[in-house]
C-alpha cells in the first residue's frame, strides 16, 4: 500500500500567486491535441499562425537545425533565435513571453516560479513520491499544495500521462501550470539536490544528483583531501544555501537553530525572508561546516566567533562573507554577511548622492586634516559608503589605513587592521599604531568610547584626515555625542570638518510600479517645517514576478550633510543647544533627511510608506 503524503495547510499555497498571467481565452477552447512533447517547428508554425512571426522568419529559424528534438527545450530554441514580435512594440521574443504565450495556446495558468515565495519544506514533502528521474523525463516540478491538491509546473503542455499516475500515488487532484523550462530544470536540480543531501545527512550516506555544483567542496578538497561520505551532504547543503543567496540578491544569511526545525532566512533589500527549514542535526552540522571554512574553532560553541570566507559565485564573481556566531537556547545562530566587491566599485551617484550632495562631500574628504563622520542606525549604508570613499582617496600618492571590528571587505589599495580586544588592540591602541605608520588618511571603523574619541582628535590635531562613523538620529546629534563622550568642546571646533547622516530605502521596482495621487497631509507632514510643493503624481508600489510582487527592487541612500562652518563653531558650547544649531545648519542650506525623501517620492523613486518608519522623528 503507497503511504499516503502528509496534509499540507492552505496556507503554503497561499504563498504562490498562480495567476502571474491568466490563459487567453481566444484558445482556452482549443481541442484536445494528441499526447506528444513539443517540437521546434510547432513552436515556430504556431507563432506564425498567431500573427507573432512570420512566415518566412519561420523557414529562416529553421534553416540550420537540423533536429527538432535536441537537449534544449523547443522554447529555448525559439527565444535563442532572437525573433521580434511582428506587432507593435514589437518586443524581443524571450523565454518568459514565449512561455506565457505557451500558458495561452494551451489553456492553463501561467506561472513566473520565485522560490522565496514557494514553501519549499512543503515541497520537499513530496519529492520522496516523484523520483527525480520521473519529474526530470517528464519537465514537471512540484510547486504547491494543500489537503485535496497539488500543483505541479510543466514546460510540456500536450504531455499529460504522468498526471493520472501521480493522482494515484499521491492521493490528490493534480492540477497543471506553465513554467519556464529553465526555471523547472534549475530547481528540480536544487530541490531534489537539498532533499537528498538532508537525508543523506540524516543517514550518513548520499546519493548525488548529477549537475549540482560544488565549489565549497573544490575549495575544501584543495586544502585537507578527498571528504568522507558522510560530510559531502552538509557540503552539498551549503553549496546550495550559498548559490541560492548570491542569486537571490541576499545580503545577509541567518541560521536559526530551534527545538523542531532550524530556520533558514535571507535578507533582501533590507527585509528577512524565510527560506529553508533544517532538521537540529543538520543545522548543526551545517554551522560546523561553515565554522570550518571560515577558519573558526569548531569545538567552541558556548562563546561568539568571528571568522570570513572568501569564494566565487557560479558565474565567477568573487564574494567574501563574514561569518559570525553566538550561542542560543537551542544551538548556535550564524549569519554570514556577504559582500560584493562590486559595491565598492560604485561611484557616489549610484549610491543615491545627488549632484549636489556629491560636490559637498567631495570637499569634505578632501581637506588635508580633520575629521569626518558618517552617521545612522545599524543597517543604513555607512559601511559602504566609506569603503567608496576610502576607495576613492587610495591613490598611489596617499597612505591609507583602517582599524576595524570586525574588517568588512579586504580591499587591496587599503591598510587593514583588524581590533582584538583579547591582546589589548583596541580601536585607540589601533590608533596609536597607526599614528606611526605614516598615514595620511584613517578610517576608525566606530567612535565607541572616550579613548577613541581622544585619539581621533589627536590624530585629527597632527595633520591626518580621520574618517569614521557614530550611531545618531541625524547630523546635528554627532557633535552632542562627541560631547557627551567627553570631548571637550573647543576641539570639536577645531578638528571636526562636517557630519553626513544617512539612511536606505528600498527603490520602485522599474518594471511595474504604478502611479497615484499624493495625499496633502501626508506631504505637508513629511516635508514640515519646510513648504515644499507636492507633487501632482507620484509613484506608487504594484507588485511583478521581478520584484517578487513586493513592488521594491534594489535599495537607495537618503543623506543630511553638515558642513561645519565658522558661524556653526560657534554653537559650539558645553551646553549646546541641539535645536538651535539644527536650525542654523538649514539656515546655511543644509538638506535633511526628509527633504531628501521628499524629493525621492516626488521622483517616483520611492514611496512615504517606505520611508516614514525610518526618518528621524521631528525636533521639538
Amino acid at each position: 500500500m503507497i503511504p499516503a503524503v502528509p496534509a499540507i495547510p492552505a496556507a503554503s499555497l497561499a504563498r504562490i500567486n498562480l495567476n502571474n498571467s491568466h490563459p487567453r481565452s481566444v484558445h482556452s477552447t482549443r481541442p484536445r491535441l494528441p499526447e506528444h512533447r513539443l517540437t521546434v517547428k510547432e513552436v515556430l508554425d504556431e507563432l506564425a499562425a498567431d500573427g507573432w512571426i512570420d512566415q518566412a522568419e519561420t523557414e529562416r529559424a529553421l534553416t540550420g537545425f537540423r533536429s527538432e528534438r535536441g537537449e534544449l527545450h523547443p522554447l529555448v530554441v525559439a527565444a535563442n533565435k532572437q525573433l521580434r514580435r511582428l506587432q507593435p512594440p514589437h518586443q524581443l521574443l524571450g523565454l518568459e513571453l514565449l512561455t506565457e504565450w505557451l500558458a495561452g495556446k494551451a489553456g492553463l495558468p501561467y506561472l513566473r516560479i520565485d522560490p522565496l515565495k514557494l514553501d519549499i519544506a512543503a515541497v520537499e514533502r513530496l519529492l520522496p513520491f516523484v523520483s527525480y528521474d520521473y519529474a526530470a523525463r517528464y519537465q514537471i516540478l512540484p510547486v504547491a499544495a494543500d489537503a485535496i491538491r497539488v500543483v505541479f509546473a510543466t514546460a510540456e503542455p500536450y504531455l499529460s500521462e504522468w498526471q493520472e499516475v501521480l493522482r494515484q500515488t499521491l492521493r490528490r487532484e493534480i492540477e497543471r501550470v506553465i513554467a519556464n523550462p529553465l526555471d523547472i530544470n534549475r530547481y528540480q536540480l536544487e530541490f531534489y539536490g537539498v532533499s537528498r543531501s538532508v537525508r543523506g545527512a540524516l543517514k550518513g550516506t548520499l546519493e548525488p544528483v548529477s549537475g549540482i555544483l560544488n565549489f565549497e567542496q573544490l575549495l575544501e578538497l584543495g586544502r585537507r583531501g578527498e571528504l568522507s561520505a558522510d560530510e559531502r551532504p552538509i557540503v552539498q547543503i551549503v553549496d546550495w544555501l550559498l548559490q541560492y543567496a548570491f542569486s537571490q540578491r541576499a545580503s545577509d544569511i541567518h541560521l536559526e537553530p530551534r527545538r523542531d526545525q532550524g530556520q533558514i532566512r535571507f535578507r533582501i533589500d533590507g527585509v528577512l525572508n524565510a527560506i529553508y527549514q533544517l532538521p537540529p542535526s543538520v543545522m548543526s552540522a551545517v554551522t560546523s561546516r561553515i565554522k570550518i571554512l571560515g577558519r573558526m574553532d569548531v569545538a567552541e560553541k558556548r562563546r561568539p566567533q568571528d571568522g570570513r570566507i572568501k569564494t566565487r559565485t557560479p558565474a565567477g564573481r568573487e564574494i567574501e562573507l563574514r561569518l559570525s556566531t553566538m550561542p542560543t537556547a537551542f544551538g548556535e545562530k550564524c549569519v554570514l554577511r556577504i559582500f560584493d566587491p562590486d559595491t565598492v566599485a560604485k561611484n557616489f551617484s549610484q549610491l543615491g548622492f545627488a549632484p549636489a550632495e556629491e560636490a559637498i562631500w567631495r570637499t569634505m574628504i578632501t581637506r588635508p586634516h580633520g575629521i569626518v563622520l558618517v552617521t545612522g542606525p545599524t543597517g543604513s549604508g555607512k559601511t559602504t559608503t566609506l569603503y567608496t570613499t576610502l576607495k576613492h582617496l587610495a591613490t598611489p600618492e596617499v597612505n591609507v589605513c583602517t582599524v576595524e571590528d570586525p574588517i568588512e571587505m579586504v580591499v587591496p589599495e587599503l591598510n587593514q587592521m583588524q581590533v582584538h580586544l583579547a591582546i589589548d588592540l583596541t580601536f585607540a591602541q589601533g590608533i596609536r599604531t597607526l599614528l606611526r605608520q605614516d598615514p595620511d588618511i584613517i578610517m576608525v571603523g566606530e567612535i565607541r568610547d572616550l579613548e577613541t574619541a581622544q585619539m581621533a582628535v589627536q590624530a585629527a590635531l597632527t595633520g591626518h584626515l580621520v574618517l569614521s562613523t557614530l550611531h545618531t538620529n541625524d547630523a546635528a546629534s554627532a557633535i552632542t555625542r562627541l560631547l557627551d563622550l567627553g570631548i571637550p568642546y573647543y576641539l570639536i571646533q577645531n578638528v571636526l570638518i562636517g557630519v553626513m547622516a544617512q539612511r536606505l530605502v528600498r527603490t520602485l521596482c522599474p518594471h511595474c510600479k504604478g502611479r497615484e495621487s499624493m495625499d496633502e497631509a501626508l506631504w505637508t507632514a513629511l516635508v514640515q517645517p519646510l513648504a515644499l510643493p507636492k507633487p501632482q503624481v507620484v509613484g506608487a508600489a504594484q507588485g511583478c514576478p521581478e520584484c517578487r510582487n513586493t513592488g521594491y527592487l534594489g535599495r537607495v541612500g537618503l543623506y543630511e550633510l553638515l558642513t561645519v562652518t565658522p558661524e556653526l563653531r560657534r554653537l559650539f558650547r558645553a551646553d549646546l543647544d541641539e535645536e538651535s544649531l539644527r536650525r542654523a545648519a538649514f539656515d546655511q542650506g543644509m538638506r535633511p533627511l526628509r527633504i531628501g525623501a521628499a524629493l525621492q517620492i516626488a521622483a517616483s523613486l520611492t514611496t512615504f510608506e517606505e520611508v516614514a518608519p525610518i526618518l528621524p522623528p521631528l525636533a521639538g
